[in-house]
């Protein structure tokens, strides 16, 4: 499931660049990592999207049932705020929390990269 972008920034053509890739994937497991939340990316490009996604899921899925104030804690650490995931609720009801926080997730940490990188590159843009 990929959800379209919420913030108006156009990321696909990002998706498929390999440093771009490596450098979320990186974000991800510090993110991750300082909730003690272990995240591993093999370094396989090719399914990079699909491992990320499987492993966030499911610790998303673990903090939900055991764990709803460090979930809350790790969403604000990345950025992910309240309105943004009930607008995603909202948009799609079908689908389980876990996997629109998953995707959210990507995205954000997708977003963190290329505004990063953006300013790294025109430092004269601040």
């Amino acid at each position: 499931m990929k959800l379209p972008d919420y913030n108006n920034l156009s990321i696909e053509p990002y998706r498929d660049r390999e440093e771009i890739i490596r450098q979320v994937a990186a974000q991800i497991e510090k993110d991750f990592a300082q909730f003690g939340l272990e995240v591993q990316f093999s370094g396989d490009i090719n399914y990079a999207y699909e491992e990320l996604y499987s492993q966030l899921k499911e610790h998303l899925i673990w903090l939900m049932d055991r764990d709803y104030h460090r979930l809350i804690l790790l969403l604000y650490q990345i950025d992910l705020n309240e309105k943004q995931v009930i607008q995603a609720e909202l948009k799609y009801p079908d689908v389980p929390k876990s996997d629109l926080l998953a995707e959210l997730v990507i995205l954000r940490e997708l977003k963190k990269v290329l505004i990063r990188n953006y300013f790294k590159e025109s430092p004269d843009k601040l």
